[in-house]
This record gives structure tokens, sequence and C-alpha cells, in this order.
């Protein structure tokens, strides 16, 4: 038998495994890693946040990275030579991280990497009917594999589609296995890039689980920011707060064909970008706007979006509670918008049940992970797979 075949069988078998989650999403600041203890699989899962950093990009990662990100049209060279590169700056930032975390990389079990989202194509954005949805994350998990001799799970998104799904969200399992409870209605709410929910009814089995993608997070306001601010986002909704929403082109934004794509669905930069906000603004014959009054109306849409995907499932009438993670968690108007749209929901940091806001996702990732090694095939009702899958491609370091 092949060692890492029998490392893989062990691992199966052991009470608890240590993981690290990886995480890069559509904002292209940097990598999340987080180090993980995972006891057990399935609804017996239990994970304990050893370590977490994030290591920001770098200018000249991020110019290679927007070369081919969230295009049409790209160079097939670029694409190619970057799929390997990315993986061996991945490999890097891991090694100096459990250098900082004093942790050597033979204690490490399994590597769990998400990879750089380069194009993200659900069946709503393309209209041609031969083909279905389809994604690409780049950053080879061979690569990781060799250049950290740590074995490494990677293009989870790819299960998920080949089942029938779309390839996102993909944080409902992991919430589900983590943050489900018997006597309280949850909706777990992530606002990065894109903004999407779980909602978990008190006492749900895995198939009542319900997740979706709600449209624009932090993608818009950050893109805005970078061209008419040379900043990287709207810190705590500053330069937002300093505008006025422009109603009229808050309307026109929201009558794109997206919002009205029955749930789930999934989105990405591709659709949201400055060219959406551009044709927005011409659509809705807007002749004198101030960057600060885009900023607050974008800052607008991404709240009303998000309640108004929350209230096509959730009924009015119930009582639950929203915990936030991901960015846009940190952008105080956003957060303050989100209050005022729905006044008599408790809206808290996800920190309260126990998963750090900034790591989530990677944490998630860890997850499936260790489902992938040591769990069973999961089937969620609401997240359009047609059969119950595990998700993830193995890589070995020899």
């Amino acid at each position: 038998m092949h060692p890492s075949i029998q490392k893989l069988y062990d691992l199966a078998g052991q009470k608890s495994r240590k993981i690290i989650g990886l995480m890069s999403g559509t904002s292209m600041d940097g990598l999340d890693i987080a180090l993980c203890e995972i006891t057990g699989a399935g609804i017996q899962t239990k994970v304990k946040l050893l370590h977490f950093t994030t290591v920001a990009y770098d200018k000249h990662m991020k110019d290679q990275i927007s070369t081919v990100f969230s295009k049409s049209m790209v160079s097939l060279e670029q694409l190619t030579l970057l799929n390997p590169w990315i993986a061996l700056q991945h490999a890097s930032m891991i090694n100096e991280a459990l250098a900082k975390f004093g942790v050597s990389n033979s204690a490490i079990d399994i590597i769990a990497s998400h990879g750089q989202t380069i194009y993200h194509a659900p069946k709503s954005l393309h209209p041609n009917d031969e083909f279905g949805p389809a994604t690409l994350q780049i950053g080879d998990g061979d690569h990781l594999a060799v250049h950290t001799n740590i074995i490494t799970i990677s293009d989870f998104r790819q299960k998920h589609i080949a089942a029938g799904g779309e390839g996102a969200p993909l944080a409902v399992y992991g919430d589900y296995l983590l943050c489900a409870n018997p006597d309280e209605n949850r909706l777990l709410l992530n606002i990065g890039g894109i903004a999407n929910y779980t909602y978990l009814p008190a006492g749900c089995k895995l198939s009542e689980v319900f997740s979706t993608d709600t449209g624009p997070g932090n993608t818009m306001m950050d893109a805005f920011m970078r061209i008419h601010f040379n900043q990287e986002y709207d810190k705590d909704g500053i330069i937002a707060k300093q505008g006025v929403v422009n109603v009229d082109l808050l309307n026109k934004m929201k009558q794109n064909s997206f919002f009205q794509v029955g749930l789930p669905k999934t989105i990405g930069p591709e659709l949201f970008n400055i060219l959406f906000i551009e044709e927005a603004i011409k659509n809705a014959n807007i002749t004198n706007i101030t960057p600060s009054d885009i900023m607050a109306t974008l800052n607008r849409l991404t709240a009303e979006t998000i309640v108004d995907a929350i209230y096509m499932h959730v009924p009015v009438n119930d009582k639950f509670k929203i915990y936030t993670s991901g960015g846009g968690m940190h952008n105080n108007l956003l957060i303050e918008h989100l209050h005022s749209l729905m006044p008599n929901v408790e809206i808290i940091s996800s920190i309260e049940i126990g998963i750090h806001p900034d790591a989530k996702e990677a944490i998630l990732f860890a997850v499936l992970a260790n489902e992938c090694i040591a769990g069973s095939p999961m089937y969620v009702g609401g997240n359009a797979t047609k059969i119950p899958i595990t998700m993830g491609k193995i890589s070995f370091p020899n």
C-alpha cells in the first residue's frame, strides 16, 4: 500500500485530526490560514481553533491574479502559469505561518485548500444551454502538498457541481455541523465579496437546512474604493456615511434579473463589478452623482438585497437570530442598515456561538476536508445537489 494511502486510512480512524483550512475570497486581500483540531465527524464534529492568521497579498500578487480574475477573456498562458504559482505562494505562506505558530509541518495531518477563485459561472449568468454551471479555482493541490510535505485536499466545488449544484455556497455543510441548535432558529450570515446565508431552523435535519447567495457583499464597494479613493475598502463605512443614498440608482440596480431569480442561487463578481455600477448609472439617467453618494448607495444595496433574500425564504413572523461573519460585518454602516431593516432581529457576531468570524470560511473548509477523510456523504435539501456528497480532491506529497 502506498504510504500516503496508509496514512489516510490511519487518519480516518483517529479521534482527532489537525487540519489547516485555507481561504482566499473574491476580495483577493490575502490568505486566511486557520489551524484547527477537529474531533469526530458528521454531527459529532467538534472544532478547536488553535491558530489563525491572514497573510496579506502584496501588490504584485494582486496584480498577477487580476490579469485573469473574473474576466471572460484572458491569456491562457497566464492562467496556466498562475495555477502552480499561486500554490507555491500559498505553500510559502503556510510554511511561514507554521513557523510563527511554533508548529512543525509534520504535526499537520491535512491542508484544506479552497484555492483562488478566478471565475464563477452559475447557469443564470450565461445563456448557453449546452453548458451547465461551472466554477474555477486555481492554486494546484499537488504543488501545495509537495512544497509543504502535507497531504492536501483541494478543489472542493467541482463535486458540488457534478452532483447537481452550482458550486456555492458550500458554507452550509459546516454551518450545519457546527452551528445547528435544538432550540434556536439561527441564520448564519457571511458578508464577504458576495453575501450568503445559511438558515438553520431549531432542531433541523440536514435535509431541512437552506443556504443561498444573496448578491453583492463587499465586492462592488471594494472595487469602487480602489478606483476612486485609492483604498482597499471603506473602513467602518466612513466614505459611505459621507454620502446620500441615490434612490433612483438603488432601484435601477435592484431591477437586475439576478434579484428576480428564485432561491437558492449563487453569483460572483462576474456580474457585480464596476461595469454593473456604470451601466446602472447610465440606465438610470443619472448625470451628477458624487463618489460618496455611490458608496452610500452600494452599501444600502448590499443591506437591502440581503434582507430581501432572507425574507424570500424565512417567514416574516419567525423568530431567529443572525450570526455574522466575513469582512462586511466590520462595516458599521452596513450593520446599521441591517438593524434598521430588521429591527426585531438580533444581529450578533458568530463568536457568540464559538466561531471566529474572520476565520469562519477557512474553518469550514477544514471541516469539509475532515468529512472527505472521516465523514459520510451529506445531502442538503435546499442546496441543489441531487445526491449525498463529500467534496475535495486528494494530493499526496510524494
